[in-house]
This record gives C-alpha cells, structure tokens and sequence, in this order.
C-alpha cells in the first residue's frame, strides 16, 4: 500500500520563509522515516493558506535534499499553463530528482485562479484535455505540432525527455460523478477524497471507473489513491480533541469554496452544486471524524484504513498531515512519526 504525505497548508502564525523552511523539514522526515511520496498541491493567489503556487519549483527543491523519497504534484492544474513548458519543466524535475517524479494531474475546483489568470473556467475541461494530450505527445521528444481550440504551434521538439522510460507516472484527480468513467477510459491511475463525497457515492462512482477501464482493455489494473487528512496521537481522546480546531476550520473552508461557484460554468450543474454546498455546511465535527478523516490511535488509525481499503478498494493514501494549518508543528511531527512508525508497518 502507498503512503504518501500531501504538503499545501502554511501552518499558523509563521511566515512565508518559516512555511518553506516547513516543507523542508517534513519532506527530510518522508526521507528519514519511509514515507513513499511528497505530494504537492498548487494554490495561486492566497497567501494565508500556501505558499506552493510553484509546485515543480519546489518539489525540485526536495529532490535535492532527498535521495529515497519520490515527489509528486496534488495536483499541476494544466489550463492554467502552457502544456510545452509544464512538460520541459516536468522533464526536467525527473532528471533532477534522477527519476522520481509522480505526475499528478487536475483542473481544480477553485475558479477565482482562473479569474484572476483571465482564463475561462468554463474552458477547463477542454483545456485540460488538449494539455494533457500535448504533454504526453511532447514527451516523446520528437518534433511536432499541433491544431487545437486552445493550442497550436508546428515543429515542437521538447527537450529534455523525461528520465523515467516513456515519462513519469500519471495520476488524475476526479470529483465528479461523470469524470469517474472517463478517467478509466484513458487508463489513468485515480486520486480520489471525501472532502465533498460520501464513502457510498465515492464507491459507486469507482465501480464506473473500474469497468470502464475494463472495457478498455488496459493491462494493468487500475489504481486509486485516496487523500485524506490524516492524525494519528498517543491516545484515542487526544486524536479527537488536538485537530478539532484544524480540522472544524478546514472544512468550513471546503464549505465556502463550494458554495462560491454554484452556477458558475465548468463546475456542473447548480442544483448539484447547492446541494453539496449545504451538506458540507451541515457538518458537524462528528460527521467529520466518522465520515471525512482518519484519526484515532494508530490501532484507531489502522483499522480505520483497513475499512476504507476495504470499502473502496484503494491502494494507497496520500495523507493530509496539517489540514486547516492550526495544528501544533509538535504534535504534527509526532502524528507523522506514530503513521510512520506504528501505522505503516501493519500495510507492509
């Protein structure tokens, strides 16, 4: 099973310098303590939450402090670029990182980017699939061109290739009830959360993405990695009182980022949108540890994975160490080390 740690949230109280110096020190703890993945996220235009808005920056930045630990986008949201300099500087990360890379792909959820970068996020899902469809062509390192909507040029030759032989591995977020099928379509690997699903939809809508990679006739079997916040403490009481507050603020975020694009076009239909929005509102913090996290003791921890591997068939977990960033850099450090410790053991 992976064991992958998401890195996005500036904890409380520090500064730009300080919220580095963290994604620093959490990746060298991945290192230290065998974590598979440093996940990145990329957020534009709000400095209270993260300062990652240059992922692939970053995470060449990590690679030179690691020799061991593998380091991926949460995702590159591809519209918001052009996909010959996301593949030259992908490329470039996996020379750096000697082969490393995991290549998390994505169109996100927040619209107000896309507003502020003067690009319709309406045209988001049509971007995205010319970007990928670039990329992907571009790595193979010989020229060519292209004749999109969105994009188009003649005699492109990207250099360099990547290091990883035919390039890094994809992986593609999906929210909606009908990106499910079409991700198994293309035989993409999964990211998957329960931010804005519930355990009996996201099973659902997994059951459409595995028969339809079936009927596409991938070889491989398909994979699907879950992001979820992640604490793990000392004692069960302590799991569930030291994150509350990160945890309530967290998901009242999530709650006003869903209620700010109802009726905005590329985010699917309004009432469907509403409806998420108000559920989300209505959680209570019990709602939120039965149905939305993973925290407990690590035997709490374990048997929670255990279910959820169970129920969804996932084969790996991408964990949100801080969300809300109001959790202590102590006890988040300790959280990771008892996950590392206690908890990957018993999946290995």
């Amino acid at each position: 099973m992976h064991f992958g740690i998401f890195v996005e949230e500036m904890r409380r109280g520090v500064d730009q310098a300080g919220a580095f110096r963290d994604v620093f020190a959490v990746a060298e703890a991945a290192e230290a303590w065998g974590i598979d993945c440093v996940w990145l996220g990329e957020i534009h235009f709000n400095p209270a939450r993260s300062v990652i808005s240059s992922s692939l920056q970053v995470a060449s930045s990590i690679a030179t402090r690691t020799r061991r630990v593998r380091v991926g986008t949460a995702v590159t949201v591809l519209p918001l670029s052009h996909p010959l300099r996301i593949a030259e500087e992908v490329a470039t990360l996996d020379h750096i990182s000697e082969g490393r890379v995991e290549f998390g792909i994505g169109r996100s959820g927040i619209a107000r980017s896309y507003d502020i970068y003067g690009v319709p996020y309406g045209e988001s899902q049509a971007r995205f699939r010319e970007a990928l469809e670039i990329i992907r062509q571009a790595w193979k390192g010989e020229p060519f061109g292209y004749e999109g909507e969105f994009y188009r040029f003649q005699n492109a030759a990207v250099t360099p290739r990547p290091y990883q032989v035919p390039h890094p591995p994809l992986r593609m977020a999906a929210n909606t009830e009908e990106t499910f099928p079409a991700v198994g379509a293309m035989g993409l690997p999964l990211f998957v959360g329960l931010r804005a699903a519930e355990i009996p939809d996201l099973r659902k809508y997994l059951a459409t993405y595995r028969q339809s990679w079936s009927e596409a006739g991938h070889p491989a079997p398909p994979s699907v990695y879950l992001r979820i916040p992640v604490y793990v403490s000392t004692t069960e009481q302590g799991a569930i009182e030291e994150p509350r507050e990160s945890l309530t603020h967290f998901f009242g975020r999530q709650s006003e980022l869903a209620r700010s694009v109802i009726g905005r076009a590329g985010t699917g239909p309004a009432d469907r949108r509403r409806a998420l929005a108000e559920r989300m509102a209505n959680l209570s913090y019990d709602d939120i540890l039965a149905r939305k996290v993973c925290v407990g003791s690590a035997a709490g921890v374990i048997d929670r994975l255990t279910q959820l591997r169970e129920e969804l068939g996932i084969d790996g977990i991408v964990a949100e160490l801080n969300p809300g960033g109001l959790i202590p850099p102590e006890l988040e450090t300790r959280s990771l080390r008892l996950l590392t410790h206690e908890v990957m053991p018993a999946f290995n």
